[in-house]
């Protein structure tokens, strides 16, 4: 019976007086039988015979029974497409698929969701028309949806079933393997004792149970670049995204690089990496996979909808970081007005991306409003917001223009995220700003007096690190915070010297430099760290960048510092 039928038979048996109720109950029944897939073509009887497999029931320590894998092969070979169902874990047959001639399509399951660190809770079985294995789309489905197991039966000329191939995700091992994958089986011997072997897969597979500090709970992640750089870029890049997950409070259990000519449009990266990083993520008990590259709204969705994982990107990551780190009202806005740029082309219909978007790492502030925000409400807070980055503008240019009647000379200390900004800061003007050892642990920017011996004063301010690739939407944002720059007289460029990535952080700061329009400020680089730092790497560098090697540790390391400052406010006090 087609549902238009079915439909207007609904509507006459309404109108001759069947309750709505029963109504229901008929939709339910006829929708709980409906086929999935390629059924164009297909005679009634056909139709009539796969419907009635949704009555049948697998005992519980089966993958199936030598009766249903006789009627799904007969089936198949009569109606020359493969036929698959999927099995709960209480043997109750909920999907019943038509493929084509080589393969089937499993729809989606999203009454079926997994569980941090579970399977899916089905199980496909279904046909092969020729005599093969396991194929290399059946491991993918395997791997990208979770399932409990997967299994193809192989039909034989007669359409009668001769061996099932089955295979299932392995638990971390030492040898690596991804699946195991039973010796071929035949259709009579498929009493495996299979819930029993799901359950002790799931428990194995158990984050919480295997691989958590059950006192320190952290969100486990792991970190992916599909990079189409050189390589060594792309590994000093995977490197800083460690350590920014780190800094967002993350246990990065692995990494995943793949080094492409061009990327995916879809996925970013292959079809077989994407099912690798699933199983890696399964059997590490990972609930966040971390992209270095920024996603585009449509790859969001894409991954999303082939995996049962939260996905971020890198820019997400950074401003959830910004979101942790914001304590002033204004930090809060423009990191608000970050996320909410970032948000608007991504906000889709409440699915399973828009979730992932909008929950734990990757989702605090703006994101953790209901999925039902839509873009007028966006636009119209995004709106409000710039009216008071406006006014924090304004009122800047007022705090400004005062701090220059009083005619003090401001010096601003500016590098990259984590290089010793703070600490310098501190053992300068003896005060106690917040200065920690992780990336972005100062967002709100700080001033503070430094009094010379000559009795004369300077206004020392601290800001935010700098990073390579930083958000586009993160600088209009803190545009107001770049802007107390431009009324520096001079700039202290701090380069942690110990860092081996030190060159391309003073390229990424120098960069960032040129698109404020400040390289028109003076500038003195300040190579820290020279403590932990190679002597000979030092003294090189020094000479190399026209730098000050210094310990911002360690006040008495600061002299040649402070007399090149003093140097440079009695110069200019003379112009």
């Amino acid at each position: 019976m087609s549902r238009i039928v079915f439909n207007i038979r609904l509507i006459s048996w309404m109108k001759n007086g069947i309750s709505y109720t029963f109504k229901l109950i008929l939709l339910a029944v006829y929708y709980m039988k409906q086929l999935y897939g390629n059924i164009a073509g297909l005679k009634a009887s056909q139709i009539r015979l796969l419907r009635n497999l949704y009555s049948r029931n697998v005992p519980v320590e089966s993958v199936i029974t030598q009766e249903i894998a006789r009627d799904i092969s007969i089936i198949s070979r009569e109606i020359r497409r493969q036929t698959g169902l999927l099995i709960n874990r209480r043997g109750k047959i909920l999907w019943v698929i038509v493929g084509d001639h080589q393969r089937i399509v499993i729809p989606d399951t999203p009454e079926y969701r997994t569980l941090q660190g579970g399977l899916k809770g089905l199980r496909c079985v279904h046909t092969h028309l020729q005599d093969e294995p396991l194929t290399s789309d059946d491991l993918t489905d395997l791997a990208l949806l979770r399932l409990d197991l997967m299994a193809a039966i192989t039909v034989n000329s007669r359409g009668l079933p001769d061996l099932a191939h089955i295979a299932y995700i392995m638990p971390l091992n030492r040898s690596g393997e991804l699946y195991n994958i039973f010796e071929p089986l035949p259709v009579n011997q498929l009493d495996i004792g299979c819930l029993e072997l799901i359950q002790s897969l799931e428990a194995e597979l158990d984050p919480v149970k295997h691989f958590h500090d059950t006192e320190n709970l952290k969100e486990r992640c792991l970190l992916v670049s599909a990079s189409t750089t050189a390589r060594q870029i792309a590994k000093d890049s995977l490197v800083e995204l460690r350590q920014l997950a780190e800094s967002a409070g993350l246990e990065v259990v692995d990494t995943i690089l793949q080094h492409r000519k061009k990327a995916a449009p879809q996925f970013l990266m292959g079809q077989g990496k994407l099912r690798d990083l699933t199983i890696r993520a399964l059997q590490h008990g990972v609930t966040l996979v971390i992209f270095d590259q920024e996603l585009s709204p449509s790859q969001i969705r894409s991954i999303t909808g082939r995996i049962d994982i939260k996905i971020i990107d890198r820019t997400q990551l950074i401003l959830d970081i910004f979101a942790q780190r914001a304590k002033t009202r204004e930090g809060k806005l423009q990191v608000e007005l970050a996320q909410l740029r970032y948000l608007l082309p991504r906000l889709i219909t409440k699915n399973t991306a828009m979730s992932r978007l909008t929950g734990g790492i990757g989702g605090r502030g703006p994101g953790e409003t209901k999925l039902e925000i839509n873009r007028r409400r966006v636009r119209t807070r995004i709106a409000r917001l710039e009216k008071d980055v406006q006014a924090i503008r304004k009122q800047r240019k007022q705090q400004r223009s005062r701090r220059n009647k009083k005619g003090l000379p401001v010096i601003s200390v500016i590098g990259y995220t984590n290089a010793g900004k703070s600490t310098l800061l501190n053992t300068l003007t003896n005060s106690h700003v917040h200065a920690e050892s992780r990336m972005f642990a100062t967002l709100d920017p700080s001033s503070r007096r430094l009094r010379f011996p000559e009795n004369f004063e300077v206004i020392i301010t601290d800001t935010v690190g700098f990073i390579r690739r930083i958000p586009e939407n993160l600088m209009a944002a803190f545009r107001a915070t770049f802007e107390e720059l431009e009324s520096a007289n001079l700039l202290l460029h701090v380069i942690d010297i110990s860092n081996p990535d030190f060159n391309e952080q003073i390229s990424s700061v120098e960069h960032i430099l040129e698109d404020l329009n400040l390289t028109r400020i003076p500038c003195i680089r300040v190579l820290n760290k020279q403590d932990v730092a190679d002597p000979d790497i030092v003294a090189e560098q020094s000479k190399r960048l026209d730098g000050t090697a210094i310990s911002a540790v360690n006040r008495s390391t600061l002299i040649p510092l402070i007399e090149k400052i003093k140097e440079f406010v009695e110069i200019s006090a003379l112009r």
